[in-house]
Order: C-alpha cells, then sequence, then structure tokens
C-alpha cells in the first residue's frame, strides 16, 4: 500500500514538475504562494472536499503498479482516438437534436453542427472520457439489463435493450424526451447537452462582441442578422433543456441549470467591469470560471453523479476539479495564443480581445511592469492608437511567459485531480480501460497548454 501511495505521488509530482510548478504549492496569478482560487458555488454540496492539492488517496496496489511509471505507461494515448467512433454517434445524433421544420430556424441551428464545421469536440470527450476513468458504481441510476424498462410522465418508454443496442458506438435515435435507461447512453445525453450549451453561448458571444469569424467559418450573426443567430442560440438551448430534463436526475439538473446562470453571470460581469475591475485579477479569473470553466467543471461532475459517485463524495469533487482546472488553462492559453498565434490556424484575427475592449491575462501582467497600460485598460482601448500600444507593451513585458506559466499551473492541477481518482476496478479489462482513460485526460491537459489554436 505504501509503495502504490508513493507511485500515485511521484506520478502527480511529475506531472506539477512538468508544468513548472512544485508539488505541494498553490500560487497566486503573480506567482507567488497564496490560498487557491474559488469558484462560486451556492450549494454546500459543491464545496469540494478532495481538491487536487488535497493528501492523495491511498491506491490499490494493483493501480500502484500501472502508475508506478506514469510518463512511460499509455505514453502514446490518443484521447480523441479513444473515444472517436462514439463521438461519432454523438455528432449525428446531435444533428439530428438541431433541425427544426422552420427553414431559416433549421439553417441557423445547424451551422456549427454540420459535417467539416463541428469542430474537436474537447467537451464532449472529455466527458466520455471521465465517465469511463471513473467507471459504474452498482447505485449507478440507469438500468442496463435488457428489457429493463423506464415510463417518464408521457408515457415515452425506453427498452434499455432496444435503445442502447448494447454498443454505445451506436447512434440514440430515440427523441430528446424519451429517458434513456442504460447510464453509458445517459452519460452520452450530457455529452450532447453540454456541446449545444457550448456551441449556443458561442452564438451569443459573436452577435454580443461583433465577431467576423468563428472556427475558420464567417460568424453565424453575419450571416443570417443578429436577430436570428440570438434565437438559434436560444433553440439550442431549449433543446438541450429537453435532453437535460429526460435524465430525471435533479441533482444533474441543478448543476447544467447553474452553468446556464454562471455564463450570463460572467458575460454581464465582463460588460459591466468598472475601471478597477477591468485591471484585477481577481475580477477576471472569476469571469474566466463563470464563461469557461464552469461548463466543463460540472459537467464533468455530473457525469460522476450519473456513474453513482454521490455528488457530495471525493470522487465528483475530483472529476469537478479537473474540469474546473483544464477550463482555466484552456483559457489562459487561449489568452496567449491571441497574441503569438497565427489568424489563419487559429481560425480568426489575433488581438481580437484588445478590439473587444476585453484585458486578458498577458494585459493584466504587462500593467504591473508598464502601469500606462492601465489607462488603455480602463477605456477599453477605444482610443486610436490604443490596440496597438497595448500589444506592444505585452511584448516587451513577461505578461505572455507569466501567462504560459499559470497555464501550466492549471494543467498541473488537473492532472493531479485524476491521480486523486479512487483505485481502478481490479476487473484486468476495466483496469486498464480505466487507467488508460485516466492517463487520455492527462493528456489533454498536456494539449490545452502545447497546443497552437
Amino acid at each position: 500500500m505504501l509503495a502504490a501511495r508513493g507511485a500515485c505521488r511521484r506520478a502527480s509530482s511529475r506531472w506539477i514538475t512538468a508544468f513548472g510548478g512544485r508539488p505541494d504549492v498553490v500560487v497566486d496569478a503573480a506567482g507567488a504562494p497564496a490560498p487557491r482560487f474559488s469558484a462560486p458555488e451556492p450549494g454546500p454540496r459543491d464545496r469540494s472536499r478532495a481538491g487536487p492539492r488535497r493528501a492523495f488517496a491511498a491506491h490499490s496496489a494493483a493501480l500502484g503498479e500501472d502508475l508506478a511509471e506514469d510518463d512511460e505507461a499509455f505514453a502514446r494515448v490518443e484521447p480523441f482516438s479513444l473515444v472517436k467512433d462514439e463521438l461519432g454517434a454523438i455528432s449525428e445524433r446531435m444533428r439530428r437534436a438541431v433541425t427544426s421544420e422552420v427553414p431559416a430556424l433549421k439553417t441557423a441551428a445547424e451551422y456549427f453542427f454540420r459535417t467539416g464545421s463541428e469542430g474537436k469536440r474537447v467537451r464532449p470527450t472529455v466527458l466520455l472520457l471521465m465517465a469511463s476513468a471513473l467507471g459504474e458504481t452498482p447505485s449507478a441510476g440507469g438500468a442496463s439489463s435488457a428489457g429493463d424498462t423506464f415510463r417518464n410522465d408521457a408515457g415515452a418508454t425506453a427498452d434499455a435493450n432496444a435503445e442502447a443496442t448494447d454498443d454505445a458506438r451506436v447512434p440514440d435515435h430515440a427523441p430528446a424526451h424519451v429517458v434513456p435507461t442504460a447510464t453509458r447512453r445517459r452519460q452520452q445525453r450530457l455529452a450532447e447537452i453540454t456541446e449545444l450549451i457550448h456551441v449556443a453561448s458561442l452564438l451569443h458571444d459573436d452577435v454580443i462582441d461583433g465577431s467576423a469569424t468563428r472556427r475558420g467559418l464567417k460568424a453565424l450573426n453575419l450571416e443570417v442578422g443578429n436577430k436570428l443567430a440570438i434565437l438559434a442560440g436560444d433553440f439550442l438551448l431549449a433543446r438541450a433543456s429537453v435532453t437535460l430534463a429526460s435524465l430525471r436526475d435533479v441533482e444533474v439538473i441543478e448543476l447544467l441549470s447553474r452553468v446556464l446562470e454562471h455564463l450570463v453571470t460572467g458575460e454581464v460581469m465582463q460588460m459591466t467591469a468598472r475601471a478597477d475591475d477591468l485591471v484585477s485579477f481577481e475580477h477576471y479569473t472569476r469571469k474566466t470560471y463563470l464563461k469557461t470553466a464552469s461548463l466543463i467543471a460540472n459537467s464533468s461532475k455530473a457525469v460522476a453523479i450519473l456513474g453513482g459517485h454521490t455528488g457530495d463524495g471525493e470522487t465528483a469533487a475530483a472529476a469537478y476539479a479537473y474540469g474546473k482546472h483544464l477550463g482555466l488553462a484552456f483559457q489562459f492559453q487561449d489568452d496567449v495564443l491571441d497574441f503569438t498565434g497565427s489568424g489563419s490556424i487559429l481560425g480568426k484575427p489575433t488581438l481580437g480581445d484588445l478590439r473587444e475592449g476585453i484585458a486578458t491575462a498577458p494585459v493584466l501582467f504587462a500593467a504591473e511592469e508598464f502601469p500606462g497600460l492601465r489607462d488603455l485598460i480602463g477605456r477599453r482601448f477605444k482610443q486610436e492608437g490604443d490596440v496597438e500600444r497595448a500589444a506592444a507593451w505585452v511584448k516587451q513585458s513577461q505578461g505572455i511567459e507569466k501567462t504560459k506559466h499559470l497555464a501550466r499551473r492549471h494543467a498541473a492541477e488537473a492532472a493531479a485531480a485524476i491521480d486523486a481518482l479512487p483505485p481502478a476496478e481490479t476487473s484486468q479489462g476495466r483496469r486498464r480501460t480505466q487507467l488508460e482513460c485516466r492517463r487520455a485526460l492527462k493528456e489533454l491537459a498536456r494539449v490545452a497548454v502545447e497546443r497552437m489554436k
């Protein structure tokens, strides 16, 4: 047992050190030791008791053997390939879900779900991998045995054997309101819901920000107008809500409903920030959590709950911590790429945040070295030459490097959260799958801060 615990800690330490951190130190935005940022969590059940910096749970000897050389074991894991077929099934279901009898609405809603324009589907990939990494407990809400039937309030039924066809890689064509009975189908529905919410938020953001491109395509609002783009986003949220209700899990519905609240709150925080808020790193990090990290954090926790792990337990808390830190790492790397990336690779113009009046992490760090930036931040870079002057100061400062460092810190926290998960199952095949998916989740954390787009 001691050997297993040591192996797990060594694995965590290697990941944290690799990303530029120290295993037992939490730092603030400027790199100094400080309390960890805590996102707003209204309910007592959401207070994380098992954050990635807690003492790691002792793993079983069998798990320790597989993770003792964590960087070598599963060294060539490709996260997206592990769930490729299942992701394809979900994508097909989503394309069916966004259709409408109204031609204009159908065209708008399908815009980012057409084959070739759907993006990488990072969020569904994370949730499918998390579901496999955690495994299913006997208390999971879905019934997976053949012939089990659930009747919902409208009288619709879903036969577990017929609806799942014993293969999660086969598309689920059941209507959104029909209750899925197999646990994996329920988790697939959650992945679908999360992506629908994400795309809806993009459509709304593009209208608010006046964006010209998205994923290398012309922004939808420029194709169909602002009003129809907003209504298309609302339509996607409505479809997501119907599917969410079909899960019949009050705690999961509460979590995803809170995400919608967070998305709106974060956007309003960004729009209405006062001058002192605009130069506050705490304000920026809180807004970033609400707009970006809350969705994947709470969805990861919801996947754990659907798998039978209690919402106030350590497993669900670790899943939440992984999603939270992955989301923050992803956004901070986005902040870096807005200054260092290529517009043709990113699929959108660089310096876009500055042009929208937003001071991101590199700018806030740069303002510590160049106080003149504070005036530009306060007026949201509205005067002629402000964007160019701010960009020049950022590139002369340590802002970009400090933001890279911050992104790596959060990636390390995400990897440590995976090491905080309970021991894998003892069944050889299932244990292998769980460990492989855990390694893939850690690989995603690395990719999040090394990507170029």
